[in-house]
């Protein structure tokens, strides 16, 4: 069984729903179920580089929302990187909530001490989910944490919003 990490994790066999790849945005129906053990070990050999996985760059480590909350449940954590407004509005369960961007006047600005803030939070090879509200800014910062040293960084596709759209578990409103 072949399994491609070139553009997004496009992994057959995942339990729930579909997932989407970066290459062109499209959902592509999930075949068999697989077990949350052998998820994990399909994404540790993409993100950790085990032998026989593609290289893959910091931002392709992008899984669905139902893999992220299995993923949750095993024992990862959660990085919520929306800013403090929409994590008022809800967030998974023991989310941790470190802005990347704050709004100011005239837009919205990055945060200068992200990689600083997550590293007083998180060690290098901690297992660690990152979203936001639709997957945009967590991109950005997958790519610039992994850059930083974090060797266990995983991006939830489509972000909180696809999270709550599939009635996953919410803390708040």
């Amino acid at each position: 069984m072949e399994y491609s990490f070139a553009r997004g994790v496009s992994l057959p066999g995942m339990r729930h729903g579909a997932m989407r790849t970066r290459a062109n945005l499209r959902v592509v129906p999930a075949a068999r179920p697989v077990s949350v053990g052998a998820t994990r070990r399909m994404l540790g050999s993409a993100i950790h580089g085990s032998a026989g996985a593609a290289a893959l760059r910091a931002d392709d480590a992008e899984v669905a929302v139902r893999v992220a909350y299995e993923l949750l449940l095993a024992g990862h954590r959660y990085l919520d990187l929306r800013n403090e407004g929409e994590f008022g509005g809800g967030h998974p369960a023991r989310a941790v909530n470190v802005p990347y961007t704050y709004s100011t006047g005239s837009g919205m600005t990055k945060n200068p001490h992200f990689v600083q803030q997550v590293s007083a939070i998180f060690g290098r090879d901690d297992e660690i989910i990152i979203g936001c509200r639709s997957g945009k800014r967590s991109l950005m910062a997958a790519a610039e944490l992994c850059s930083a040293g974090f060797t266990a960084v995983t991006d939830i596709a489509g972000g909180f919003s696809t999270w709550r759209e599939n009635g996953l578990p919410v803390n708040g409103r």
